[in-house]
């Protein structure tokens, strides 16, 4: 097929997302209570989640239905265009054939509103009228914001600092949407004032982000809290992403031997491969699933498989994951959906079995491989993308040197028209790479003193 674009009508948005729990040979280990350490029941988590979420976080079901009104609302601009990226394959000078799902056409900018439309969906019938999280770039809050406006649902936003300060525009974005937006550590919660009495100059963590959020959720009966990755039912609704691929990668005659996207916790990731990786699971095809992670936050690559809070003043539940510690703090990337310390339990699982792969790769790397990418295809991808472009170049660069030309396919998770600031800092060659040194990694995980995974 000769067609550049790939798209589908729709009538063809999937009507079921994929729970890849389902095939995996190895379950994920329950999550345990953060006080007593014995696996958590699922109405413990009733006080953060809607009853349908909690249903949805442990159901061992192979496919779950799309609420009519949730598709409907996808249907604002879904399904998402895919791409063949030929213009990128000649920059590159690859024999490879490279193909790209965009998800920067969502109202948001990126594949986030792809688990808040339900999120905000399900809290809403369940009589829900505030709802508060974290967010790190400012995507997953900017997606939140616009499904809580779409449903008349208050949304608190705790905004780690860093990215506060380097994304100006995505705040005005979720005040835009009616959402209340907070610089973490902030002063309205007692976990942002025990870290700011400790570090003043704290730069901000997604671990501290959630801390002040759940902390606000659990202050109200009437308010719930929403997480933007990580979670089961997160990964779960962002495989709509897969699902359309694979039909779009039919219709172009072809099927890819690398999947690769972005690693923060794990939902854009999820979102793109596990319907194929479902295919190595159940038909013993050998498709290739890479996480692209970022160097200075290499918890898949560099971390330990670990039991561990999912926020830093520990009030989550502990999760079976990859961890770098709760306590670590990345360096203030421009990158900022792709700094949490640990990995959702799934994807966690998935590596530990060795069904899926991941890199890391280093910021200027990113930002180079993004700027060959706006150059040639035409857009400008947010920071958190250009991880996977950068490994999709790696592996391109490395099939030509065997002489095995691959089929390569890869998240373009999100546009990179309010993170204007990243790519002026890169040009002005204020950009350097960060890498934790040997020394560094291991005495992070000396501090956890969680339990070991059994």
């Amino acid at each position: 097929m000769s067609e550049r674009k790939i798209t589908l009508s729709e009538k063809e948005i999937p009507e079921r997302w994929y729970n890849i729990v389902a095939d995996m040979p190895n379950k994920p280990r329950p999550p345990l209570h953060p006080g007593t350490k014995e696996p958590i029941s699922p109405d413990m988590l009733a006080p953060l989640f809607p009853q349908a979420l909690i249903e949805q976080e442990v159901t061992t079901e192979k496919w779950v239905g799309i609420p009519e009104e949730v598709r409907d609302f996808y249907s604002l601009w879904r399904p998402t265009p895919m791409f063949r990226a030929r213009e990128f394959e000649k920059a590159l000078g690859t024999n490879c054939r490279i193909y790209y799902k965009y998800e920067g056409v969502s109202p948001a900018g990126s594949h986030k509103p792809n688990t808040a439309i339900p999120q905000a969906y399900y809290n809403k019938q369940e009589g829900t009228k505030r709802i508060t999280t974290e967010t790190g770039a400012g995507q997953w809050g900017s997606a939140l914001s616009f499904a809580c406006h779409h449903f008349g649902l208050e949304c608190e936003v705790y905004m780690v600092k860093i990215s506060f300060n380097q994304k100006p525009y995505r705040k005005l974005l979720m005040n835009t949407w009616g959402a209340k937006v907070f610089a973490s550590p902030s002063t309205e919660t007692e976990a942002g004032r025990g870290i700011l009495a400790k570090d003043p100059d704290s730069p901000g963590s997604l671990g501290i982000a959630i801390s002040e959020a759940v902390e606000r959720a659990a202050q109200r009966d009437d308010t719930k809290y929403a997480l933007g990755s990580v979670l089961n039912h997160v990964l779960m609704h962002q495989t709509i992403i897969g699902l359309e691929a694979e039909k779009q990668m039919e219709i172009a005659g072809d099927l890819p031997d690398i999947v690769i996207a972005p690693f923060g916790g794990g939902s854009n990731f999820a979102g793109l491969t596990f319907p194929f990786l479902r295919h190595n699971l159940t038909e013993g095809k050998n498709i290739r699933c890479i996480a692209a992670e970022p160097a200075s936050c290499p918890k898949l690559t560099r971390g330990v498989f670990r039991y561990d809070f999912g926020d830093t003043v520990g009030m989550t539940p502990l999760i079976p994951m990859f961890t770098l510690g709760h306590n670590f703090v990345p360096s203030p990337i421009h990158a900022g959906g792709l700094r949490y310390h640990g990995a959702g339990a799934i994807v966690s699982q998935l590596l530990h079995d060795k069904l899926i792969e991941a890199q890391s790769v280093p910021q200027l790397e990113c930002f180079e491989a993004g700027v060959k990418f706006t150059g040639s295809e035409g857009i400008l991808p947010a920071p958190e993308a250009t991880h996977g472009i950068a490994i999709a170049a790696r592996e391109a660069r490395a099939a030509d040197l065997a002489g095995t030309p691959k089929t390569i396919l890869f998240n373009l998770c999100g546009h990179g028209y309010l993170d204007m600031a990243a790519y002026q800092s890169y040009f002005d060659g204020k950009i350097i790479d960060h890498e934790l040194s040997a020394e560094e990694v291991q005495a992070l995980i000396d501090q956890i003193d969680t339990p070991p995974v059994g």
